[in-house]
């Protein structure tokens, strides 16, 4: 919404991070992961300022809730399912900016702050009840940055690129202790830093409708060393189709759909349980594949 004629204000909500992996009962890495559940939810108020016909500057507040479930199933020790569930509000911001060097020609520049987080929860033993008991556990999310690109190559035909920065080294290790400060259990990442690059091309067929293409290249923070089944990430190759329709002048209704090719991910992990290989391993290869389809609704006041 307009405060001024150069000002204005706007609301977001969103789930910037989020997926969970949940394995068959029984299955053979069930010592290592059964399920692994990061769920957040990010409200976003923030503001935006013309200060020229050329040139924008906005920024943000991020609130954000994370809810995170973790489990294994270590039955053949004599302790059950164990499952450790942790939940945390953190607060970071954004800002950007764009500029506009010539007519029909955009470009974007933005960041994000990371977030840290207390997780505060439960760890406990479907079987062994003296492991019961609050939990605790430190988290920060990676800070990113990306730069955009947007060309008006025709009246109809709109041309794109744009490259993100992600700091997955902000995750090297998530450590959970009991609230007496005992240790629970460990999780190794040591995760690298990312760059992700795509292009993309907007087709507008009439007044109301425009057809979105894109193509882009993920790579993976993950390693073969230290990968586990809780996340079996590999680097992807995203093809994307979309849909942009405008029912009236303040409403707009976005459609896509995409599918990531996903390089097969190696696997060599072991359990939470303090024991030895090879009855607590995990050892081989995961062949991955995403669809992803989005449906988004706009309005403007």
């Amino acid at each position: 919404m307009s405060i001024t004629p150069n000002l204005r204000f706007g609301v977001a909500l969103n789930a910037p991070f989020g997926l969970t992996t949940d394995y068959d009962t029984g299955w053979r890495g069930r010592a290592v992961a059964q399920e692994s559940s990061i769920k957040t939810v990010n409200i976003n108020p923030s503001i935006a300022y013309k200060v020229s016909d050329t040139f924008s500057i906005g920024g943000g507040l991020n609130i954000q809730k994370i809810n995170a479930k973790l489990s294994s199933d270590l039955g053949v020790f004599g302790r059950g399912l164990f499952t450790l569930k942790a939940d945390d509000v953190g607060y970071g911001f954004n800002v950007g900016a764009t500029f506009q060097p010539a007519a029909g020609t955009r470009i974007g520049a933005h960041y994000r702050s990371s977030i840290k987080y207390k997780l505060d929860g439960t760890a406990t033993f479907s079987t062994f009840a003296a492991g019961n008991g609050p939990a605790m556990a430190d988290l920060k999310t990676p800070d990113s940055a990306s730069l955009s690109v947007l060309h008006q190559a025709t009246p109809n035909l709109e041309v794109m690129a744009d490259l993100t920065w992600t700091k997955w080294s902000n995750l090297q290790q998530l450590d959970a202790v009991y609230k007496t400060g005992v240790p629970l259990t460990s999780l190794q990442f040591r995760w690298d830093d990312t760059l992700r690059f795509g292009v993309g091309a907007n087709y507008r067929l009439n007044d109301q409708t425009k057809l979105r293409l894109g193509l882009a290249y993920d790579k993976t923070p993950t390693n073969d060393v230290d990968r586990t089944p809780r996340l079996p990430d590999q680097d992807r190759t995203w093809l994307a189709f979309g849909v942009q329709f405008k029912p009236s002048k303040q409403g707009t209704l976005e459609i896509a759909y995409a599918h990531e090719f996903v390089k097969n991910a190696r696997i060599s992990a072991t359990s939470v349980a303090p024991l030895t290989c090879p009855a607590n391993c995990l050892s081989g290869t995961f062949k991955d594949k995403a669809d992803i389809l989005s449906i988004q609704y706009s309005h403007t006041f």
